[in-house]
């Protein structure tokens, strides 16, 4: 698929990288240095970088994951979250989305591609895995994420 550059002349038209979806909708989401960005932005977020033989990119608060993506081909930059379990089962019947590996049991979903999804909707997802993983910790680690004194 792609699309004419309104920027030629009718008749040298040159076509440029489709910014659209399969489906003809267009792109809303974020990519994969946008979703990096706000996972790391979130208070008290740390990431690290596993390597061989897992080779993924971790974000967590206080020791407990919220999000990875994959490093390694071919599932290079595949984005995974937990998500409520209503949610996972919805997300995991739509296209692009699947039960994450080794994680599925416990409501994570791989997201294929990130930019074809809504940013707000990518955004409200990350948000609860967060907020789920933050509501894991001590009251104590809480407190002390979140700058306040116990």
């Amino acid at each position: 698929l792609c699309r004419a550059n309104t920027q030629n002349s009718a008749s040298t038209q040159k076509t440029e990288p489709d910014t659209h979806r399969l489906d003809g909708k267009p792109r809303r989401g974020m990519d994969v240095d946008n979703v990096k960005t706000y996972c790391s932005r979130m208070p008290g977020a740390e990431s690290k970088l596993h390597g061989p033989p897992s080779n993924f990119l971790n974000y967590h608060v206080g020791g407990k994951s919220f999000a990875y993506f994959k490093t390694s081909d071919p599932e290079m930059w595949r984005f995974s979250f937990r998500t409520p379990p209503g949610t996972f089962l919805e997300l995991t019947d739509i296209p692009g989305f699947k039960p994450a590996r080794y994680m599925g049991r416990f409501h994570w979903v791989t997201v294929v591609h990130v930019n074809t999804v809504p940013e707000d909707y990518l955004r409200s997802l990350i948000n609860w895995s967060y907020q789920k993983a933050l509501g894991g910790l001590s009251k104590r680690k809480q407190a002390a994420i979140a700058g306040a004194q116990y």
